[in-house]
């Protein structure tokens, strides 16, 4: 299958278009108006530097539904101790790094870092912060669109940290309403936390329905 190359205008391929690895698009930019419009449609930007922007779409896609969270009974006991200090959108820029730092290869890039931090000031990207005396030890990061929340990082640097601020977060979606956490490709750790593989197109429906938009 090809691999589209995108130009100024603010348009994608149809996800259904995406190669057998999900490899939709390549080039574009990180414009507020660009990546909220992947979101919409169910793509993402995933690269490395110094390869050019990729965007994409994988099938089958990680989804988890707020009322599908699996906690284990140790997660449990480290919430009933108030082991951390949870919060939401306090430190965004640092959360961002630190998923930056915890990984030898990353994907969050300066250009990457520079476009969430645009998305956060539109009060579009969101993080949730443990803080264990007084100290950031894990978080997360992601974009929120219509009913839908695109988790995009997580980091700990503490047992459990990352782990809590997840739990945190569904609580947090539920409470407004949130249908559906898109995290994007299969993981072990996210499936045992009751993330589960769904069709693409299957996804495309939800993330249609949960947004209430037309397809533009």
């Amino acid at each position: 299958m090809p691999v589209y190359r995108l130009s100024d205008e603010l348009v994608f391929p149809h996800p259904s278009l995406a190669d057998p690895t999900g490899l939709l698009a390549v080039g574009g930019d990180l414009s507020p108006e660009r990546l909220l419009l992947a979101y919409a449609h169910g793509i993402f930007p995933w690269y490395s530097d110094p390869d050019p922007i990729l965007w994409w779409s994988p099938d089958p896609r990680l989804v988890l539904f707020p009322g599908e969270l699996k906690v284990s009974r140790s997660l449990m006991r480290t919430l009933k101790k108030q082991v951390f200090d949870v919060t939401v959108d306090a430190a965004f820029g640092r959360v961002i790094r630190a998923c930056a730092q915890s990984r030898d290869e990353t994907w969050i890039t300066e250009e990457m870092i520079a476009a969430y931090e645009g998305l956060h000031k539109l009060g579009c990207a969101h993080s949730v912060e443990t803080f264990f005396e007084g100290r950031l030890v894990g978080g997360l990061y992601g974009v929120a669109l219509g009913k839908a929340f695109f988790g995009e990082s997580m980091f700990s640097v503490m047992s459990d940290a990352s782990k809590v601020a997840l739990v945190c977060l569904v609580e947090y979606l539920s409470e407004r309403g949130y249908e559906l956490i898109d995290c994007q490709v299969s993981t072990d750790h996210l499936k045992r936390l009751g993330a589960r593989e769904i069709p693409r197109k299957e996804f495309l429906e939800l993330l249609k329905a949960v947004q209430g938009n037309a397809e533009k």
